[in-house]
């Protein structure tokens, strides 16, 4: 009886090894502030793969890339230095045009447009990822983009000169076309940048103005709905690979639910935030019509160029979106 105590107490002590051994955490960079809402998103959706898996899996975020710089999370998961990790896809566009494809200027300024979009490009997007070795998981959109300036605009021309702050392809050709002088910036170098004047200007949503306190440096929010990048959280493929299916199952259904969480805080922070820019100080309005129609016109050729870019894929998601609409 002894003996079968023992090799009993032994298989328990094995049994909790191997539950110890198979524990893991996962570190998930995110290049935005803990208040933004894409951070939010984020750490909801690590605790709801902790929580699900019962601490078998446990995700942990770091926000305003304290663990990578924003520019570097992609790599960083890519190559095995991190499991999983968010980004914004279109900063990307240089390494496939199909990254890009959320931010072709008028092609989408509403959500509702957006999403249609995005419903069609999602497939070729999750391909592109693959092809990266990343396993796409959701993705978050940004409320519409728009003009920050500390002066009033009344057209393209206001902008020739200016030091304008850029975090993609598409970004970095609106200032060329415009005759603005880009600057690459991160998120998180934001404020830090407006204040020492190394960037006068950026398109960007009133998100990420509310989140910097950008009032304290610039004067003007001008509504243009350029686009709506998205935010996507993606798995390192061979840490994808490497997990058993009940905790995928976990991890897509807290994805599922973070992907709905993320698009609903999405349209209820863009009232927010621009009431919060007001609030600081600045003068928040819809662009007239001559911005507007030279925007456009700069929007045209900047989709012309990434169709000539995207190919066959690019080609067959605009004209998809197009025809549905």
């Amino acid at each position: 009886m002894k003996t079968i105590a023992r090799l009993m107490a032994a298989s328990a002590m094995t049994f909790a090894g191997a539950v110890t051994a198979q524990a893991e955490k996962w570190d998930m960079p995110m290049a935005y502030a803990a208040s933004n809402f894409h951070s939010e998103i984020g750490a909801a959706f690590g605790k709801c793969v902790t929580d699900g898996t019962k601490g078998a899996l446990e995700i942990v975020t770091h926000p305003s890339g304290s663990l990578f710089a924003g520019n570097e999370i992609k790599r960083a998961v890519q190559t095995g230095q991190a499991n999983i990790g968010e980004r914004l896809l279109s900063a990307h566009e240089n390494e496939n045009p199909l990254y890009g494809v959320d931010s072709i200027p008028f092609l989408v300024s509403s959500f509702d447009e957006h999403e249609k979009l995005w419903k069609i490009a999602e497939p070729y997007v999750t391909k592109a990822l693959a092809g990266d070795n990343l396993h796409y998981l959701y993705s978050v959109p940004w409320p519409p983009q728009g003009l920050y300036i500390n002066k009033p605009m009344t057209s393209v021309a206001d902008l020739k000169g200016v030091k304008f702050r850029s975090y993609s392809t598409a970004t970095a050709r609106m200032a060329e076309l415009t005759g603005a002088l880009p600057v690459q910036v991160e998120a998180a170098e934001l404020s830090q940048a407006l204040a020492t004047g190394v960037a006068e200007s950026f398109i960007s949503s009133g998100a990420t103005g509310y989140d910097r306190k950008v009032w304290e440096h610039l004067s003007h929010f001008y509504e243009v709905d350029a686009w709506l990048p998205r935010n996507a959280v993606f798995v390192n493929m061979d840490a994808w690979n490497g997990l058993d299916d009940a905790t995928k199952t976990v991890m897509n259904d807290c994805a599922a639910t973070a992907a709905a969480d993320g698009l609903a805080k999405s349209k209820d922070y863009t009232a927010f935030t621009l009431d919060g820019l007001k609030a600081g100080g600045m003068t928040v309005e819809r662009a007239g019509d001559e911005l507007m129609n030279g925007l456009k016109a700069i929007g045209a050729t900047m989709t012309e160029e990434w169709l000539a870019k995207a190919g066959d894929d690019g080609k067959a998601i605009v004209d998809a979106y197009k025809a549905g609409n």
